[in-house]
């Protein structure tokens, strides 16, 4: 084999996103608390970067102008933060500066409805108790493993139990349950200081955590498992009278029975009546299929809305309105726009103000661009989809990105990160933007339905079927057909799994 070496010639093409580019694109598809988050940074790091303070006008200068030259150890401090955050340093030359910003903007500028009213709240100091109450969450507290190895440290046990637990506690995962097999465990564990690793020692330590860890459950190895447990817990807290022997043998028994809802079948070989069954089934709502939970809770975030859409008497229309409100007013700051043009200024530290007025002149610009495509593409969706505000889901029309993008001449890509993680507040409750947006079908009358409509009338539709004899798949397919909406049963199952809703035999309720 012979290595050679060389210099050749190739012609091709490459198209290359700058650095300004990525960050419009970025920024245009953040939700408004992301985009909250991201300004912070951006004015903890960026020295030419301004947020304007209540009653301070957008070209008075900040209150530190009267200062005596620049603030050095400002500079000094973000100087390795921001100088390497712009590599090419011309990268504004390689584009168009959003051509005539005020014509880019103007339909933003012209809005009638935009959050003055946010912001004004904001200027004057007001508080929206509601937005704080949404983002006064309680700080994350411990992991469920660091509570669980807590109470283990207090059990009366030896050294080598200890230890032995302390790693099993490493394998039990959120719901609280050991999902990892015993011998996998002693496979991935031979090497703990001064212990012997075996099943029985696992099995005795396994033991061991289910009577001591809390809450009642933690540990198990499967749901069976879990709800047993805690029906042992519950049998020593509860009336004697409580059924839980009863609870206890069904799970025991039958408890793939019980998740298929063939209660009829456990009647006959129980030969109990249906109406212990249900008595035991009801006492069972005390019972948890993820003990683990009621440690850390779900954490949820909250949804604060990015676009408010309000319906208006005198013009019979929706209007919208972006919560920029909640956004600080962001300018460029007059003393560093300055000193980026003083060629009194030591060359480096102009170079690098330079830059720092740059990077916020674009972010600025990227959130500027991003509230006006983001309310053009609301005002698209306010006028394709009026039926939905006016009569709810079932009414949605079928509205492909692809249209609206073709409508304002912009790019699918554009739309698709506009609506991205965005909500709006609606007088139907609070939707995800990204729900309008779907492909349809067409009713035997000529209508355009879209598929998460046809999900809503399904929804509707077993929602007021009688419970004792619920819908077939094929049923709920017959009903949609009369509705006008002609649909495979396939394509009724796939959307009922997609809505959580379980089949027939699991949906149904039994007379006592």
């Amino acid at each position: 084999m012979r290595f050679e070496t060389g210099q050749h010639m190739k012609l091709g093409q490459q198209m290359k996103l700058a650095p300004r580019m990525i960050q419009s694109m970025e920024i245009l598809q953040l939700s408004v608390l992301a985009l909250q988050e991201r300004i912070e940074q951006e004015l903890e790091s960026n020295v030419a970067l301004e947020q304007v303070e209540p009653g301070q006008r957008l070209d008075q200068d900040s209150p530190d102008a009267a200062d005596d030259g620049p603030n050095e150890d400002r500079l000094d401090r973000r100087e390795l933060v921001v100088g390497d955050s712009d590599a090419t340093g011309s990268d504004a030359d390689d584009f168009e500066r959003l051509s005539v910003f005020e014509s880019n903007y103007r339909e933003a500028f012209d809005n009638t409805y935009s959050s003055e009213r946010y912001s004004a709240s904001r200027q004057s100091g007001e508080r929206d108790r509601k937005m704080d109450a949404m983002a006064n969450i309680a700080a994350r507290g411990e992991s469920l493993t660091d509570q669980l190895l807590h109470q283990w440290n207090f059990t009366d046990v030896d050294d080598e139990t200890r230890a032995i637990g302390e790693r099993l506690i490493g394998y039990i995962n959120d719901d609280g349950l050991l999902d990892t097999d015993l011998d996998t465990i002693i496979e991935q564990n031979r090497s703990i200081p001064g212990v012997e690793l075996t099943r029985e020692s696992l099995e005795r330590t396994l033991h061991e955590l289910q009577r001591s860890l809390e809450p009642a459950g933690i540990a198990a190895r499967d749901q069976r498992e879990c709800l047993l447990l805690q029906v042992e817990a519950l049998e020593q807290e509860d009336d004697a009278s409580a059924p839980w022997s009863t609870v206890r043998r069904l799970i025991e028994d039958h408890f793939d029975d019980l998740l298929e809802n063939r209660l009829p079948r456990i009647a006959r070989e129980t030969q109990l009546s249906m109406t212990e069954i249900q008595d035991a089934i009801a006492l069972m709502r005390k019972l948890n299929l993820s003990p683990g939970r009621n440690l850390v809770p779900d954490s949820v975030a909250p949804i604060i809305p990015d676009v408010l859409v309000e319906y208006d008497d005198q013009s019979d229309q929706y209007v919208a309105a972006l919560t920029d409100g909640l956004l600080p007013t962001l300018r460029i700051s007059p003393r560093y726009e300055k000193m980026a043009k003083d060629k009194e200024v030591d060359p480096d530290t102009r170079e690098f103000v330079a830059k720092n007025v740059r990077n916020a002149t674009w972010l600025i610009d990227s959130i500027n661009q991003r509230q006006n495509t983001l309310l053009r593409v609301v005002n698209v969706v306010l006028s394709r989809q009026r039926e939905f505000f006016d009569h709810g889901p079932q009414h949605l029309k079928p509205m492909p990105m692809v249209d609206v993008a073709d409508q304002l001449g912009i790019h699918v890509g554009t739309v698709s990160r506009a609506v991205a993680e965005k909500w709006m507040q609606t007088p139907r409750g609070m939707v995800p933007l990204r729900k309008f947006f779907s492909g349809g079908t067409e009713t035997d009358s000529g209508e355009d339905v879209s598929w998460e409509a046809v999900k809503a009338m399904l929804r509707e539709i077993v929602d007021a079927e009688d419970k004792s004899k619920p819908l077939s798949d094929e049923a709920i397919a017959t009903e949609l057909r009369e509705k006008g909406i002609d649909i495979a049963r396939r394509t009724v199952v796939k959307y009922r799994q997609q809505l959580n809703i379980p089949p027939a035999r699991r949906r149904k309720i039994y007379a006592e």
